[in-house]
């Protein structure tokens, strides 16, 4: 065999080679990837798990809220208190601290990128920006089910040892 031939031989496996590695990298971050939960989402549930056992609203009686996730893996997700008071002074510059706190306690809003360990049953949330900012820049690791277009998550438990829940009806 010359010499030509046998590099061309080697720089063809390793052509080969590259492409199924890319292939195999492709079909594994899809299999990991949060395709499944591709689309727009409206909150069913936002509720809080207490220490004793107890479950409770979170965010009143009639939470509003919605978990949008693109074919990137990236996401946008809001959850309201439907009852937050409206400013008396009708200026958001011009709120009082009971206002102020109804807002920021009556809402949860982050964005980022979305990942799913299926084998682990956990969603890895990349969190960029948040209502909350202690949350930014943050890998927040979730337990979730999906079932029949319902994705419900428990959030990391909170200093006082309450687990936030939250649960999610796919709407396309």
């Amino acid at each position: 065999m010359n010499v030509h031939t046998a590099a061309s031989r080697r720089a063809i496996a390793a052509l080969l080679s590259t492409c199924l590695l890319w292939t195999s990298a492709a079909f594994a971050g899809s299999a990991h990837g949060a395709s499944s939960l591709v689309g727009t989402w409206t909150l069913v549930a936002a509720d809080v798990q207490h220490p004793d056992g107890s479950r409770a609203s979170d965010y009143g009686a009639q939470p509003k809220g919605l978990l949008m996730i693109d074919n990137q893996e990236h996401y946008s997700l809001q959850i309201f208190k439907a009852e937050r008071p409206a400013f008396h002074a009708g200026d958001k510059a011009k709120g009082t601290p009971d206002e102020y706190k109804a807002a920021v306690m009556g809402s949860s809003t982050h964005y980022g990128t979305l990942r799913i360990e299926p084998d682990r049953g956990v969603l890895v949330f990349h969190i960029q920006w948040a209502s909350f900012p202690n949350w930014e820049g943050q890998e927040q690791r979730r337990q979730y089910q999906l079932k029949d277009g319902v994705l419900s998550y428990r959030v990391t438990a909170r200093p006082n040892g309450d687990v936030p829940i939250s649960v999610w009806r796919k709407i396309d």
